[in-house]
C-alpha cells in the first residue's frame, strides 16, 4: 500500500498505526491527519529515531499493508 492510500483511509488506518507505534497518542493521531511528514516527526519525537530511520520504518510498515 502506498502512502496516498494510507492517507485516503486514515480513519481506518489509525488502529494499525497505533498498534505498530503504541507510544503515539490519540491527540497525535488527530494532529497527523494522514500526513506522512507529520507521522515521521512524531516517530522521531516519541521514539528518538532519526528522520531517515523513521521514514524507513514507515515505508516498511506500508509495504506490509
Amino acid at each position: 500500500m502506498n502512502w496516498d492510500e494510507v492517507k485516503g483511509n486514515w480513519k481506518q488506518m489509525q488502529g494499525q498505526v497505533k498498534t505498530q507505534w503504541g507510544k503515539l497518542t490519540d491527540d497525535d493521531m488527530t494532529m497527523i491527519e494522514g500526513k506522512k511528514d507529520q507521522l515521521v516527526g512524531k516517530l522521531q519525537e516519541r521514539y528518538g529515531h532519526t528522520k531517515e530511520a523513521a521514514e524507513k520504518e514507515l515505508d516498511e510498515f506500508c509495504k506490509k499493508l
